[in-house]
């Protein structure tokens, strides 16, 4: 019989967790420091990812003392209380310490053997979920993760996410494959390395109209290796002047999907190409090796929901409350980044334009949600909801009368704003201390206002209390639609 493969492993740390990390481990004094890191699970097809939920810091000479056969040790109290929470919580355990060093780091003899006489015994504790440890050095991390079974798995690497992603590894990763001469240019900014992590990535887009439609084009041709793109509709002739490559073909005939007679006009929209054909056509042309997987159905739907929980990072170009909704629990559930785009059209009470702006908000797992900062309206939520129409085509006004406003050039404002934030997140660029202030842009006044989010910590999104879902991964159902109840 074949052996069967073992999926690769990682570590999904935040950022304010890794500098609470940093702080204990690294203090400048070079010895050796404790903690336990708990942390949900997400498992798919290709991977498995451990996404830290809460670090515990082991005070040391009380927590980490002196060991009996190695030269230090958590004490037996201290892995109780993290495990007994991990098994009443259902997360993972993860002891940690540190070793000198930078780019390079392993267990020593001594702790490898320490895991042996004690991880059987945590498992059987936990009841059906890994166990494990992790060490770091300064600019590296290892991992032996003992899963339910008694088999074992290294750590692949931990990946930290916040504004600027970092991925450690037991030791520096060497590539001996030459860089395309296509990326040429924008290798030189950010070099060999850059371009492999974005031919490696895995990008989500929810929404293909007028700006979904352009981040496809745009990120397709940074050379980005794999997609998941989402979208129920297809083209409509009104789509034209924003839906990046389409053409006249791509519509339904004018004279069909104007006709008076409901059977012809069906036969338009059944005639019409898919949203998500023609965005994977674009993206497509721009890398023949890219692998684009389409989804014809609502966010909301949980077929299309899971297939997002693997990914690198998010974009939302669709503007419906649910979406928004589902959007948010995937951040923040599976610690994956993202972005919400839009752009909106405001009318004062005579039906005047009022406002014009495009909106580009970054959301990542520690910077405050979607929820906390008033963007999921329950009413709207509730309304959607209860509609038999699943999903509205993308909408810049209200008013149920009124049809939408749309300009190419208000989704080009905020897709390149989008596309920048993950180019610079992915590659390593973006600068830890940056600003993570949601961006909107007033064309009428060619002003960019910044608005500083907020993060609540009751709440049932990115909270850290016990209810919230802030990284529990499999644990939580998204929030999606139920699946019917077979009779």
């Amino acid at each position: 019989m074949a052996q069967q493969s073992v999926k690769p492993h990682r570590l999904v740390l935040p950022v304010g967790l890794k500098a609470q990390l940093d702080q204990h481990l690294f203090p400048g004094d070079g010895d050796e420091h404790g903690a336990v890191i708990l942390a949900g699970m997400a498992e798919t097809t290709r991977e498995v990812r451990l996404l830290a939920r809460e670090v515990r810091l082991a005070e040391d000479g009380r927590d980490y003392v002196p060991g009996k056969r190695g030269y230090r040790m958590l004490r037996a109290d201290f892995i109780t209380h993290q495990v007994l929470q991990a098994r009443d919580e259902q997360l993972v355990y993860l002891a940690v310490h540190n070793h000198g060093g930078t780019d390079a780091v392993g267990f020593s003899a001594d702790d490898l053997r320490s895991h042996e006489r004690g991880y059987p015994a945590l498992l059987q504790i936990v009841g059906g979920m890994p166990v494990g440890a992790v060490v770091f050095a300064k600019n590296s991390a290892a991992g032996d993760i003992w899963k339910p079974d008694g088999s074992r798995v290294p750590l692949e690497r931990t990946v930290v996410v916040g504004p600027c992603r970092q991925a450690l590894t037991p030791r520096p990763v060497s590539r001996n494959t030459s860089p395309d001469p296509r990326y040429d240019r924008q290798i030189r900014l950010f070099g060999d390395r850059g371009q492999h992590i974005l031919s490696n990535a895995k990008v989500a887009i929810i929404g293909l109209g007028g700006a979904g439609s352009m981040l496809a084009e745009i990120i397709g041709r940074l050379g980005v290796g794999r997609f998941v793109i989402i979208d129920p509709d297809r083209v409509d002739r009104t789509n034209l002047p924003r839906l990046v490559g389409a053409s006249r073909r791509d519509a339904s005939p004018n004279c069909l999907g104007t006709s008076p007679y409901p059977l012809l006009r069906s036969l338009a929209h059944a005639l019409s190409r898919r949203k998500t054909s023609l965005a994977k056509r674009n993206i497509r042309r721009a890398c023949r090796k890219a692998r684009v997987h389409t989804i014809t159905s609502d966010i909301v739907e949980p077929s299309a929901a899971t297939e997002l929980v693997d990914c690198d990072f998010v974009f939302l170009a669709a503007d419906t409350m649910r979406a928004r909704r589902v959007f948010n629990a995937l951040v923040h559930q599976y610690l994956i980044p993202g972005v919400q785009v839009g752009a909106k059209v405001v009318p004062d009470k005579a039906g005047s334009v009022a406002e014009v702006y495009a909106v580009s908000r970054l959301v990542t797992p520690e910077s405050g949600c979607l929820q906390c900062n008033g963007f999921i309206n329950a009413a709207k939520l509730q309304e959607e909801s209860l509609s038999d129409d699943e999903r509205r085509s993308q909408r810049y006004v209200d008013d149920d009368d009124i049809v939408a406003p749309s300009v190419i050039t208000l989704n080009a404002s905020a897709t390149a704003q989008a596309a920048n934030d993950f180019l610079f997140y992915m590659t390593g660029l973006a600068a830890q201390d940056g600003s993570q202030d949601y961006l909107r842009y007033r064309p009428t006044h060619r002003e960019w206002w910044q608005d500083k989010p907020h993060r609540r910590p009751d709440c049932p999104d990115c909270g850290l209390e016990t209810h919230s879902r802030f990284g529990r991964g499999d644990n939580v159902r998204l929030p999606v639609k139920l699946r019917p109840v077979s009779p």
